[in-house]
């Protein structure tokens, strides 16, 4: 069996977990404006995807994660270990024709909704509890299996008349689970675990396959939560002293574990693809899941409620998950909505300085004003790039691999980008502000001035640019 119930206490403890790591199950699951139809909903699936061995061979996508962290477990400890991924099945839809038989359609009109092909995500879960002492030596291996399927829904007006059906397919996906555990040398009982997912689906890959054609076989957004019922981890970002070197010493492949639930308490842990700190948490005033990145949920949800009528139709019937974002931003109270605005995480008391004797002279301007340098002109500076003058108007591609300062960025390496302005900061730096070519949001980043910011030697300069 690869899904076991747990103990009521471990239950309790993965359920603090769960509420991040749905997060990250759904992270970019389905993007505002929340329609199939829209540009960068075309392109889905971008974190913690393990595909075929087959389609690894020829592509930048990886079959494995290995997640190493140190832990401190008490004796006869047992390690639950769930690991999350979303199954993606294919769905298409047919109409009724005439006769009484069905044949497929691009969309299918309803009152409420207009039904399109999707990919939807169905959650997945590998459930395991094991002794410590068992994790030594070979440690234990875990294969599973999730078979083939189609399902068929019918789709009915109002009158309860059949218009259509929906056809779900899911291919089969099978994968292993590898846990270990070794004793450390040294003064401390400590010990490194190792958690190895793998995709060891045997679909094959063609030549010509795309990726496309891989997402059915693949686990997408693979995660694992790992909780000791008995000791503690280290964490892996703020280590103790003496644990430094052994922490350096473990190797995270496409993954990254941290300390998770409350602040305080060491006894669970959240491998994710996606970077978090220590003890993350989903913000207490978000009233929902909306599964857009960073969650801005007060633009989003304005956003959202903007717009039109046939517009939020095809988010409806895009996938049951952005049905319910749109009703969720149709229904939420004002109140709701005001808490939005932000919120004082903490606050701290600061011990006022002595008073001064004299009087504190206030300067006559700020300690720099834009309006009165004349040295920087962001509208028609340039910078040299490869040789060429590079400034508002020049087009650009994007090379942020050769710096690697953010995970995200790599995702535009190659991505043609127009330069908004160049910019120099007080300690001599220079910084290109960009909008990414082909992105639908350039205009409103335009109009808003959120750029994304490289530094010279990020971008390559086109010559008739």
């Amino acid at each position: 069996m690869t899904t076991i119930a747990f103990t009521p206490a471990t239950e309790a403890r993965f359920a603090v977990a769960r509420h991040v790591a749905d997060a990250v199950l759904f992270e970019g699951y389905v993007l505002y404006p929340y329609r199939a139809s829209a540009a960068k909903n075309r392109l889905r699936w971008q974190f913690g995807v393990l595909v075929p061995p087959s389609w690894s061979v020829t592509a930048e996508e990886h079959d494995v994660q290995l997640t190493e962290c140190l832990m401190e477990p008490r004796t006869g400890a047992e390690l639950a270990v769930e690991v999350r991924f979303l199954h993606a099945q294919r769905r298409t839809v047919e109409e009724r024709r005439s006769d009484g038989t069905f044949a497929p359609t691009g969309e299918l009109a309803l009152d409420d909704r207009v039904l399109v092909p999707w990919d939807e995500g169905v959650e997945e879960r590998v459930s395991l509890v094991v002794p410590v002492a068992d994790l030594h030596g070979d440690g234990t291996v875990l294969p599973f299996t999730r078979p083939a399927a189609e399902e068929t829904e019918e789709v009915t007006d109002a009158d309860g008349r059949i218009l259509g059906r929906l056809v779900r397919r899911r291919e089969e996906i099978s994968g292993v689970l590898r846990i270990s555990a070794a004793e450390l040398d040294g003064p401390y009982r400590v010990e490194r675990l190792s958690v190895t997912v793998e995709n060891t689906s045997t679909w094959t890959a063609g030549r010509d396959t795309d990726r496309h054609a891989a997402l059915p076989h693949s686990l997408v957004a693979t995660h694992t939560v790992l909780r000791l019922d008995g000791g503690s981890f280290l964490s892996m970002t703020d280590p103790p002293e003496w644990a430094k070197g052994a922490v350096a010493a473990c190797r995270n492949l496409h993954t990254w574990p941290v300390l998770a639930g409350e602040p305080g308490r060491d006894d669970l842990v959240l491998s994710s693809p996606i970077i978090l700190e220590d003890h993350p948490a989903i913000a207490p005033e978000s009233p929902g899941a909306l599964y857009d990145a960073t969650e801005i949920d007060e633009i989003l949800a304005l956003r959202t409620a903007a717009l039109t009528d046939e517009e939020k139709r095809e988010a409806r019937g895009t996938d049951a998950r952005a049905a319910a974002v749109i009703e969720l931003a149709d229904t939420m109270p004002p109140e709701v909505l005001e808490r939005l605005h932000g919120a004082v995480r903490s606050l701290r008391s600061v011990t006022a300085a002595p008073e001064p004797t004299g009087n504190i002279l206030e300067p006559d301007t700020p300690w720099w004003d834009p309006g009165g340098d004349t040295a920087v002109d962001p509208g028609n500076d340039h910078v040299l790039v490869d040789g060429h003058a590079v400034r508002a108007g020049s087009r650009v591609v994007l090379r942020p691999r050769l710096r690697r300062t953010d995970a995200q960025d790599l995702f535009l390496d190659g991505r043609g980008a127009l330069v908004e302005a160049v910019l120099h900061d007080v300690d001599g730096g220079v910084h290109i502000a960009v909008t990414v070519e082909d992105d639908p949001g350039a205009d409103i980043r335009r109009e808003q001035g959120r750029f994304l910011y490289f530094r010279p030697d990020e971008v390559e300069a086109l010559e008739n640019g």
